[in-house]
């Protein structure tokens, strides 16, 4: 149950998913939803629990065990001037409707010459830390990365959760969503949402932690790992600068830029493997750009290049730690 604050309710981050969506649904009568159990279960997580009693079964569809089948239908339902929200029961699975996602719905407005949109939201819980074992705890966002015409986010609180929601449901382009299953529910990160409506803007970094020592770029629950990491550099009388990327693609290069030039240090930190990695992606594009800022060699912490384990102390010996963060963060800083 949320908290009672003096100026409101503070709310977690699946209820801040489930306002966006339910907000956009009243206020876009062209907005449908697709996906497996999302109308009567109301989603594997609750995320969609209610919608299909209050719009019915034509706005909140209910579909096969197919997600090939789920994509092209939406896709489908776009060039017919629908806006689609489309949800993954688990991210991981989000593989099995690859084709119709990077070569159908990504570059529809390309071959197009631009004079098609299609505003649809792939979205799904995502991430490991929860034993969830190989089949329910990837982070595959980097797959899409590589695909030009969608945009991914990944929010890390329930203010922006429900604000980037928002924000991709209005887009006229692809928008894949990572929502980090372990966040959903956790009632350290709820905070008040403001009651007037309000979006994130897509492709806009946010400054979690100011500091001058290091620059940390990360994104979804690895920004929490990050802050502690950052509380424990501050005992050794470390100042360090976090920033929660939100947005992969597009990617606010300038936020981390300013940041080097006064760290003058970079380490990246995502739950990822490290091989064509996400993480990768910005060292290198920080080596081009910001070279002229660095005074020690960039760095990353990823999770190893296997599949997520299901036992616990194995699952967190191949994901990035606190304990790791702030050993390489030390060594960085006193290069």
């Amino acid at each position: 149950m949320a908290t009672a604050t003096e100026t409101g309710v503070k709310k977690n981050f699946l209820t801040g998913l489930k306002e966006a969506i339910a907000e956009e649904m009243e206020s876009n009568p062209n907005l449908i939803c697709m996906g497996e159990d999302i109308g009567a279960l109301g989603g594997a997580f609750g995320v969609t629990d209610g919608l299909i009693a209050r719009w019915g079964r034509e706005r909140v569809i209910d579909m096969p065990i197919s997600e090939a089948a789920i994509v092209g239908v939406a896709a489908g339902l776009c060039l017919n001037g629908k806006s689609v929200m489309v949800e993954m029961q688990f991210i991981d699975f989000i593989s099995c409707g690859f084709d119709q996602i990077v070569n159908m719905t990504a570059t529809y407005h390309y071959r197009t010459a631009g004079e098609v949109n299609m505003p649809m939201v792939i979205r799904g819980p995502a991430g490991a830390y929860g034993g969830g074992a190989l089949y329910h705890s990837q982070m595959n966002e980097a797959w899409f990365a590589n695909s030009p015409g969608i945009k991914i986010i990944v929010p890390s609180t329930p203010y922006d959760a429900k604000g980037m929601m928002k924000a991709a449901l209005r887009n006229p382009d692809p928008v894949l969503v990572y929502e980090i299953k372990d966040l959903y529910r956790r009632r350290d990160l709820e905070e008040v949402l403001p009651e007037e409506d309000y979006i994130v803007p897509l492709g806009k970094a946010s400054v979690r932690r100011e500091g001058d020592d290091l620059t940390i770029v990360t994104y979804g629950q690895n920004v929490y790992h990050c802050l502690e990491a950052a509380k424990n550099l501050e005992k050794e009388g470390y100042h360090v600068e976090v920033i929660d990327l939100r947005s992969l693609v597009p990617l606010d290069e300038a936020t981390i830029i300013e940041s080097l030039k006064k760290t003058n240090r970079l380490l990246v930190v995502n739950e990822a493997p490290m091989t064509c990695g996400f993480a990768g992606e910005v060292l290198s594009r920080m080596s081009e750009k910001a070279f002229e800022y660095l005074d020690a060699p960039p760095a990353r912490i990823t999770r190893l290049d296997t599949p997520v384990p299901w036992v616990k102390p194995l699952e967190l010996f191949v994901l990035p730690s606190v304990e790791q963060i702030t050993e390489k963060a030390l060594k960085l800083i006193k290069y």
